[in-house]
This record gives structure tokens, sequence and C-alpha cells, in this order.
């Protein structure tokens, strides 16, 4: 999965960050498919300075930014709340197809439980007329 992502650089105590593409697996400094930018947290207010256009471009094609990314992305309002939520809207309409799909497999067993419900009718049915038939000789044993 591709990650939008801040790539550190700058001296130890003073981080300037780089906004990347780069594959999740990859390692946090390491290779990195496109640089989208650059971030400096350390101004008055924090500043970046963004390739707009490539980066809708990478959310576009489903690159997903990490929480650090996002919160920059939106300063510079490039992503708002629409573009990220995409993506777990998504994942929920995938995760209902599933449960329709077991929706139609109750209704087979719902269409099944109407049938038992008239056998179990039938079955009593049967029952009464023997207990119909042992009735008159029970109240022949008593009388003896």
């Amino acid at each position: 999965m591709l990650r939008i992502r801040l790539r550190r650089v700058g001296k130890r105590g003073q981080a300037y960050y780089r906004v990347v593409v780069a594959d999740q697996r990859f390692p946090r400094d390491g290779r990195f498919l496109e640089s989208l930018g650059a971030y400096n947290p350390h101004g008055d207010p924090p500043t970046s300075d963004l390739n707009e256009e490539r980066a809708r471009h990478w959310l576009s094609v489903g690159a997903q930014p990490s929480e650090a990314a996002e919160k920059v992305l939106r300063r510079a309002g490039i992503l708002n709340g629409a573009a990220v939520a995409e993506a777990p809207a998504a994942a929920e309409a995938e995760a209902e197809t599933p449960a329709e799909a077991g929706a139609e497999a109750d209704s087979p067993a719902e269409a099944e439980a109407p049938a038992e419900a008239e056998a179990s009718d039938e079955a009593p049915a049967v029952e009464s007329e023997a207990e119909a038939d042992a009735e008159p000789a029970l109240a022949e044993s008593t009388e003896s």
C-alpha cells in the first residue's frame, strides 16, 4: 500500500521533514517513489512547501496519508475531511456486501421454517387421534 508520509531530515534537535510517497514496507528514511515537498515545524506558524497537484494525484490513486502527513496536508488546504473518509467508507461498503449475502442465505432458512411449522401442526393432529383412541381404553380400565 502506498503511503504519503514524512521523511525526517535535518540536524539532531532541528528536525525538518520531506513529504514523500513511499510503499509502507519501506523504512521511514528509506526509498521513496516521489517527493511532494517539505515541512518545517520550527517556524512560528509551521511552514510547508508542497506540490499540490502531485499530492492530489497520489491521493486519487489510493495513497493513504500517515497521521502526521494528513495534518500537514490539511494545514496546506490539500486535504479535507471527505478525501480521507472515502477509504473507510469503501471498507464499510465491502463489509456490508458479505452481510447482504448472509441475509440472502438466511431467507432460505426462513422459507424452510414455515414448512416445519406446517409439519408440526400435522404431527399433533396425528397424536390427538392416537390419544382419542387411547382415552376409551383408559376409561374401560378405570371402570373395572
